[in-house]
């Protein structure tokens, strides 16, 4: 009997949740515990780590999961290392519902970097007014140029001092291509820091800073180690063996 545990981060693990769920698999949603008021799911649902690798594998001992989805965002890496060794350790199958990178377009104003150091030194000197799209947990190194202006952008209001003065936008996605634009043109936006994290949900303000000639910096994805991947909810539910029942 298939019992899923599902390690949520992207919006597409909502929409496999919901397919789960209406599919009638026993599974189990997992939060990484970062975000206080985490959307609600239609699955039981877990909040918290797990402490480790070797945590992870105990849970899957003792819950009786037999399949392991990892939607967690592109840049958890910790989790995603976590579940790969996890299985290996138990034997469990392991599947990555990985959403592609955004891939540059002639009109993208792009730097690449491979990490969000490399981010802080691609910066210009002169000071200019910066979105900082990268989560608050990534923000500290950029209190090394304090002559920037940023603007940053939270799903809950932060709840400890900042490392450098900002203003803060409370808000959770999927942003529009509209409202990008007009945040980033009433905030005087000259510079955008970014994650690939790809997807629809948060593509919009690449869309506005292509549109707005801006540039921006890039941060690419974490090396990960080799995984069974798919890029969407269809495969993920094919794998777990309920094609009949997709349309559900």
């Amino acid at each position: 009997m298939t019992r899923a545990l599902v390690l949520g981060g992207i919006a597409d693990a909502s929409l496999l949740a919901g397919k789960i769920a209406r599919a009638g698999i026993d599974a189990v949603y997992s939060y990484g515990g970062r975000t206080r008021a985490p959307a609600d799911q239609p699955l039981p649902t877990r909040i918290g780590g797990f402490g480790g690798a070797s945590g992870l594998a105990d849970y899957v001992r003792r819950e009786g999961i037999t399949h392991v989805i990892d939607a967690t965002h592109p840049f958890a890496a910790e989790m995603s290392r976590h579940a790969v060794d996890a299985c290996a350790e138990t034997g469990t199958p392991l599947i990555a519902l990985e959403r592609a990178p955004w891939s540059r377009t002639p009109e993208d104003i792009w730097t690449e970097v491979t990490d969000v150091t490399a981010a802080v030194a691609a910066l210009p000197e002169a000071p200019a007014r910066m979105f900082l799209a990268i989560g608050r947990q990534h923000i500290a190194p950029f209190a090394a140029k304090p002559q920037h202006a940023y603007t940053l952008r939270f799903v809950d209001p932060p709840e400890t001092p900042l490392p450098f003065a900002a203003d803060v936008i409370v808000s959770r996605g999927p942003f529009t291509l509209d409202g990008e634009l007009d945040m980033m043109r009433t905030r005087g936006i000259a510079w955008i820091v970014a994650r690939n994290s790809g997807g629809d949900g948060a593509r919009a303000k690449i869309d506005a800073a292509r549109r707005l000639g801006l540039p921006v910096i890039m941060i690419s994805r974490p090396a990960l180690p080799e995984r069974k991947k798919v890029e969407s909810v269809t495969e993920v539910m094919q794998w777990l063996g309920h094609r009949a029942r997709l349309g559900a």
